[in-house]
């Protein structure tokens, strides 16, 4: 790859409002050097692939959100200019939403359309090398999808993208179907759940981890009476058949089963992770942002505090043990998901460096955990609420 595209795939987005794709440039692209005689930072020497490279969702698989490009900086952002566009394709009705965050890996940038439709783009000039219509291969629709993942199997690329109840395997070369994943390149993200599994609520819109040879997946389901339990799921990513599962919603003899009615597990639903997941490969952990219980706004036939819906969950990434867990709102009963995957950060605190993880909430607060513990960085307060007046609800204590 040449030097000048380092600056180019230093600001990738994905416009909803339009359905397109734009990679800006400053300066001229076609000269060595061109963008630092035009105002631009100085061009950064390209090491590793690493340096400018996006190879997962939201950067990295702690979800920092960071790159370490410095060629594009407060004093010359102003002065970006398109170099190309990609029409995604239109956007209507339900399926009006880009919220993909693209990956580029080895040149190559990969992303998903308002349609959930993955392509494949020459990061440096925009041309399309493929595109996979998964509806158009028996999926069902979905409103929105926020990525895909990439795995460099022994035998080449892969690139893993879900769409409605499927998780499909795909050649990062070519976009065709990897026909030895599940069936003919597509696992059911349904099977193995309790119940809710005959509609078309349960999909994956956020892409999962990738831990050794595994794929770490949460769902998104329904929100009302009915819907499916979110359990979180790993799947092999050579064979796409289900490796370990974690029950959001205990069953019997499992812990937190007594936060629930009897059996809650054959019947209730969501406690789902559909915000994304996060990895800390070193320590082996992984951890993932739970939703509430179903149905959203009535917990009436569920009375507890319903573990482990609304918690951050640590579990060990090979093999689904639960490590730790925290639940920030007890019988959830106004919808309170954790909005976003965690981020993992490092911060020093009373004279110790602290590995940490820190969850942000819809109320606008930010928790910060010890990673390996989940003892609290900073002092917490639980606080009793006033009884409901709705009858027939129970709130938690």
């Amino acid at each position: 790859m040449h030097s000048d595209s380092k600056l180019l795939l230093a600001l990738v987005c994905a416009l909803a409002v339009s359905g397109v794709a734009i990679a800006c440039l400053g300066g001229d692209a076609s000269k060595p050097g061109a963008a630092a005689s035009s105002g631009a930072a100085p061009a950064a020497k390209v090491g590793t692939a690493t340096d400018w490279e996006w190879r997962d969702y939201l950067g990295d698989p702690g979800r920092t959100h960071h790159s370490p490009l410095a060629q594009i900086d407060r004093t010359n952002v102003a002065k970006l200019a398109p170099v190309w566009t990609y029409d995604t394709g239109p956007l209507d009705s339900a399926l009006a939403q880009i919220q993909s965050n693209p990956i580029v890996v080895d040149g190559v940038l990969y992303g998903t359309t308002s349609r959930s439709q993955v392509f494949a783009l020459d990061a440096a000039t925009g041309e399309e090398r493929w595109r996979f219509d998964p509806i158009a291969n028996g999926s069902a629709a979905q409103g929105h999808n926020r990525g895909l993942v990439h795995w460099q199997a022994p035998e080449g690329g892969r690139i893993l993208a879900a769409c409605g109840q499927d998780l499909w395997a795909l050649d990062a070369k070519t976009g065709i179907a990897i026909a030895s994943f599940g069936r003919n390149g597509k696992t059911d993200l349904r099977a193995g759940l309790a119940h809710g599994t005959t509609g078309g609520d349960v999909t994956s819109p956020t892409p999962g981890a990738i831990y050794e040879n595994l794929l770490i997946l949460g769902t998104k389901v329904g929100e009302t009476d009915g819907a499916a339990p979110g359990d979180i799921r790993a799947y092999d990513l050579v064979t796409g058949e289900m490796r370990w599962i974690f029950h959001t919603i205990p069953r019997r003899g499992e812990l937190g089963e007594e936060t629930w009615p009897k059996d809650a597990w054959q019947t209730r639903g969501g406690a789902n992770s559909w915000s994304g997941v996060t990895l800390d490969r070193e320590r082996g952990l992984v951890f993932l942002p739970t939703g509430s219980a179903t149905p959203d706004f009535w917990g009436g036939d569920r009375a507890g505090a319903n573990l482990f819906a609304n918690s951050l969950l640590a579990l060990d990434a090979k093999t689904g043990r639960r490590v730790w867990h925290f639940q920030f709102v007890h019988h959830d009963l106004w919808d309170r998901d954790l909005p976003a995957p965690p981020t993992l950060v490092t911060i020093e605190r009373d004279g110790r460096t602290i590995d940490a993880v820190a969850q942000t909430t819809k109320a606008g607060y930010l928790f910060v955990f010890e990673r390996e513990t989940g003892e609290p960085v900073f002092p917490m307060e639980t606080m009793n609420v006033p009884a409901s007046d709705v009858p027939g609800e129970q709130l938690s204590p």
